[in-house]
This record gives C-alpha cells, sequence and structure tokens, in this order.
C-alpha cells in the first residue's frame, strides 16, 4: 500500500502539468444574438478581442467553452467580447466592468462564468445614446479618418488643448503622443473604461501644478490591425510585423501636421509617447528608432513578452540617447512575467547609458492591467516625465531650448520660432544621417528657411541659443 501511494504522489506532478482549464460560459443576456461567436480577450493573448485561438464552442445546453492549453500557468486578466472592444461584455447596466482574474494553478478545473451585458446591447435590444465624458471644449478630433500612407490605411486622430490655448495665442506647448486613443478621453469610446487624461491636465493647470500645459494627440487602435501595428516584430501566436510602418507615421506624417496647425514645441525635450500594454511595448520601440524625435516615454504594463528577445536585442544594437526620460508603471502581480521583463528592459537602458535620475520604475502591489489603473497612475507618470532631463556629465537637470521648427505642407520652407528670452540670434545646425553638417547659419525668431535642396531624408536639426540648446528630427520627403 505504501508503495502505491507513494506511486500515485510521484505521478501527480505530471498529471496535473498536463491538465487543462476549462472557461465556460454558463449564462447569456436575453439580447445576444443567436449565432453570435464568443472570444476570451486578455493577458494571455494581447488582449485580442476577435483571437480564434480563444473563441468560444457553443454547446448543446446553450452554454459556450473554451479549453485553455495545459500549459498555461499563473495569473491572467481578461474579458470576453463578440468579437471586437465595441462589443466587449458590461454589467447588467451596460456600465464597463472591471478584468477578470484567475490564478491557473496547473491542475485541472472548470471556470463557470456568466456574462451580464454586452457594450453594444442592453436588455432586448441597442443602449441609448452614450454621453460623451470628453472634456469640451478642450478634446476635439482632428480627424475620423486621417491618412496613414505608411500602412495604406485611415485612423481617427483625437487632440487636447490645455486651458489656456484660446486665451494665450503666444503661448506653444509640449506634445504627447498616446496610443489607444479610443480610451483616452471618452467613456463611449472606451472598451474598458477611459484613462481621463483630459480631466487629469485641465486640473492639473487649473491647480497651478502644470505651467506649461501640454497638448496631447491621441491616434485610436486599428482593432484586428492592433497587435500588427503595435510590435515591430512578430510573434508566431499573434501576429505583429507592421510597427516600423507605424511610428514612421507618428513621425513622417503625423507629428509633421501636429506641428504645421498646433502651437506646438517641436523639440525632443519637449516630445513624449506612451501607452499601455502593446501601446508600452511601441512606445520603448518607438523612442530607440527615432531618439531625436522623442525625449520622454510613459510605459504603463508594457506588453514586452510579445517581442521578448527582438526587443532586448534592438536595444543593444541601438542605444537610448542618455537625455531620454523613461517612466516605468505596473501592478507588481499583473502576471508571472510583467514586473520582471519591465525590471530587465529599465536596466538594460542603465546599462545603455541611460541615468537613473532619467529612469523611473513603479512595481504598484494593488496595480491591475486596466484602465482605472493606468488613470490613477498617469499624473504622476506625466508630471516626473514633464522635468527636464539630465543631459550633462555634471548630473544636473538642465532645459532644452523651448523653440518650434516645421515644415510647410510643400516641404521646402523650414519655418523656426524662438522663445521670447532669445533677444538675439541663435545658430541653426542641419545634420545628415552620416553626421555630415549639411546647412549651418545664424537665424531670428520667425526666419523661413528655403531647404528645397535637401535630399529627401530624416536630419538631426539642433539650434543653439547662449547656453540652451534644443534638437529634433527633420523629416523631408
Amino acid at each position: 500500500m505504501l508503495r502505491l501511494l507513494l506511486s500515485i504522489v510521484t505521478l501527480l506532478p505530471a498529471f496535473y502539468a498536463g491538465a487543462q482549464t476549462t472557461v465556460r460560459i454558463t449564462t447569456v443576456p436575453a439580447a445576444t444574438p443567436a449565432d453570435a461567436s464568443l472570444f476570451l480577450a486578455g493577458t494571455l493573448n494581447g488582449w485580442t478581442p476577435a483571437s480564434l485561438a480563444h473563441a468560444l464552442v457553443r454547446q448543446s445546453d446553450g452554454s459556450y467553452e473554451l479549453i485553455l492549453p495545459a500549459t498555461l500557468t499563473g495569473p491572467v486578466e481578461f474579458k470576453f467580447t463578440r468579437g471586437s472592444w465595441a462589443t466587449v461584455e458590461t454589467n447588467a447596466a451596460g456600465q464597463d466592468v472591471a478584468n477578470r482574474r484567475h490564478t491557473l494553478s496547473g491542475a485541472p478545473a472548470t471556470l463557470s462564468l456568466t456574462v451580464s451585458g454586452w457594450k453594444d446591447l442592453t436588455g432586448g435590444g441597442p443602449q441609448p445614446p452614450c454621453q460623451s465624458t470628453a472634456l469640451q471644449p478642450n478634446v476635439r478630433v482632428i480627424s475620423e479618418s486621417f491618412a496613414m500612407p505608411q500602412l495604406g490605411r485611415t485612423r481617427r486622430i483625437w487632440v487636447y488643448l490645455p486651458n489656456d490655448y484660446a486665451l494665450a495665442p503666444a503661448k506653444r506647448y509640449p506634445v504627447l503622443y498616446l496610443h489607444d486613443g479610443q480610451n483616452v478621453f471618452d467613456a463611449c469610446t472606451s472598451f474598458s473604461g477611459e484613462w481621463g487624461v483630459d480631466e487629469t491636465l485641465s486640473q492639473l493647470q487649473a491647480q497651478g501644478l502644470d505651467a506649461a500645459g501640454s497638448i496631447v494627440v491621441a491616434v485610436d487602435n486599428g482593432g484586428a490591425e492592433r497587435l500588427n501595428e503595435l510590435s515591430p516584430w512578430r510573434n508566431p501566436q499573434y501576429g505583429g510585423g507592421q510597427g516600423d510602418q507605424y511610428v514612421d507615421f507618428m513621425v513622417q506624417t503625423l507629428k509633421p501636421y501636429v506641428d504645421a496647425n498646433y502651437r506646438t514645441l517641436t523639440g525632443r525635450e519637449f516630445t513624449g509617447v506612451a501607452g499601455s500594454s502593446m501601446g508600452g511595448l511601441i512606445s520603448t520601440y518607438a523612442a530607440l528608432k527615432y531618439p531625436l524625435v522623442y525625449g520622454r516615454v510613459g510605459v504603463f504594463s508594457p506588453a514586452f513578452w510579445f517581442a521578448q528577445q527582438p526587443l532586448f536585442t534592438y536595444i543593444s544594437q541601438h542605444p537610448p540617447r542618455p537625455d531620454t526620460r523613461f517612466y516605468f508603471v505596473a501592478g507588481a502581480n499583473e502576471s508571472a512575467t510583467m514586473a520582471p521583463l519591465m525590471r530587465a528592459v529599465h536596466d538594460s537602458l542603465a546599462r545603455a547609458g541611460v541615468p537613473a535620475t532619467n529612469l523611473s520604475y513603479q512595481a504598484v502591489p494593488d496595480g491591475q492591467h486596466a484602465e482605472w489603473f493606468w488613470k490613477r497612475e498617469f499624473a504622476a507618470a506625466y508630471q516626473w516625465l514633464s522635468q527636464p532631463a539630465v543631459v550633462t556629465a555634471t548630473g544636473r537637470p538642465v532645459a532644452g531650448l523651448a523653440f518650434s521648427a516645421y515644415l510647410n505642407p510643400v516641404r521646402n520652407r523650414l519655418t523656426v520660432l524662438l522663445p521670447a528670452e532669445v533677444r538675439g540670434s541663435a545658430r541653426l545646425e542641419i545634420v545628415d544621417v552620416r553626421g555630415r553638417t549639411v546647412r549651418r547659419e545664424k537665424l531670428k525668431s520667425g526666419a523661413v528657411l528655403d531647404v528645397s535642396d535637401l535630399p529627401a531624408g530624416v536630419y538631426q536639426l539642433q539650434i543653439t541659443a547662449g547656453t540652451l540648446q534644443g534638437r529634433q528630427a527633420l523629416v523631408k520627403e
């Protein structure tokens, strides 16, 4: 008998290692279409709302089932959808619900769950029109179909303007670019609550905690193309690989438009990029690929697992500028790999030369992979990123030159505006990708330069006035 018991104990680990978890939806809302396809979207698939590998199968008793791989263990967060974030599950009143959370132990288990509502349906039919929560008149839509020539698509683009934008016509502002624009300003377009960036920034400015203010530009994700666009590397299981074209769109098409149409400070010291999950991955990549564009990077609960090895290789081959500020934040227990991978990327940037004062790492005990968490943490991230970077050997923070330089629509006239404190001339230099200075001259604020003789390409533009200096990328098409 003892030998038999020992044999059973010995076999248990092997048995559980091959055990599977069954996710079962026992009840769905009455308004659910009879032919609806249900999907699980969560940390286990990059929050893909229509992953065929995570489709639930309709059973004869009307329930839906999904059997998860036996190798999947540890904490997971997820929601159910009918194939898009516009049809994500809600409570019975049609309100957003928190992520479902479960820890897969490796032992056989069945999760019996119910869905109370869908975002686009309530009771027996469509919901009444949603009341927008976007702060007015600060938030507006630049375009419902902004052209993305690098990807052959169009996209909705939002912009937030600071409280004093209309009242201070001579003032120019830093710019922060955000991904997943549906979730940035408006609960009606979000799939799990909004970040409330508009309310947060307006309140900080009203309280005197953000005198500079910021323009925020938010780019909607591409729905089914989200994973493809937000990773430059392909994940064998989930896709990806269009991230290069996406960040090229941001730098070569969107930023020039924003700089030409809004009163922006165009230098890298005043330009940031931020996002959560896959948005955290692509923000990190964008700062590494375009170090002369982005000087501030907000990384919320990054999906570094999606392209782990390629990212570390890229960091080693494309070291960041040491004066780039990176803010990392995630829940300490979001997943088994979240905090460790975020720490590993943080440490890789430190080894590549980014000083500790330009790196912030926050693993928050109660943090979750959810909009409410990123909304709560946004103000702290924004205020930290807004501080000047350390750029000198002495380790003292130094403010960059608050200039603006932008090309006109035909890309052959460069307008340069200097801050009011620059009384005389400033020195401008344009450097090509080989490090050769192709243009050098003195200029005053308001100067318009003919750059039609410059071949197409990406250049470094540097402007120096006294002890202040600013840089940015100059894209010539």
